[in-house]
C-alpha cells in the first residue's frame, strides 16, 4: 500500500454504533498502520478542500464520489480489505495542495 491507492476498509461509525466497510484513499502507510481520507458519495458534504473524483477503470469507483480530506483517520492495517484503485498523477497534485492548505502549511 502506498500513498494515492484507492482503498476498502472497515472502519467504525463516527459514534461507534456499528462498522461499515468504505473506500479511502491512503495518505501515509507504514509497517502498522494507514491514514486514510475517506471517500463518500455524498457529493453536498463538500467543503472547500474536498475532492470530486468521476468513477473510471483506474480508481475503481462506481459512483460519482468525493475525498473528504477533513475527514482523516489511521488506522490498523488489518482493517484495510483490499484494493480498489489509485489517483491519477494531477489528482494526486492536486490532493496534496489541497492537504497543504487544509492543514495550513502554505
Amino acid at each position: 500500500m502506498k500513498k494515492g491507492d484507492i482503498v476498502l476498509v472497515s472502519f467504525p461509525f463516527t459514534d461507534f454504533s456499528g462498522i461499515k466497510n468504505r473506500p479511502a484513499i491512503i495518505l501515509i502507510a507504514n509497517n502498522l498502520d494507514v491514514t486514510v481520507a475517506f471517500i463518500t458519495t455524498q457529493i453536498n458534504w463538500k467543503e472547500e478542500t474536498d475532492i470530486i473524483l468521476q468513477p473510471n477503470t483506474g480508481n475503481g469507483l462506481k459512483k460519482e464520489s468525493l475525498i473528504r480530506l477533513s475527514k482523516l483517520a489511521t488506522l490498523d492495517k488489518d482493517l484495510v480489505l483490499g484494493l480498489l484503485g489509485k489517483l491519477d498523477t494531477s489528482t494526486m497534485e492536486y490532493l496534496n495542495n489541497n492537504l497543504k492548505k487544509l492543514l495550513q502549511i502554505v
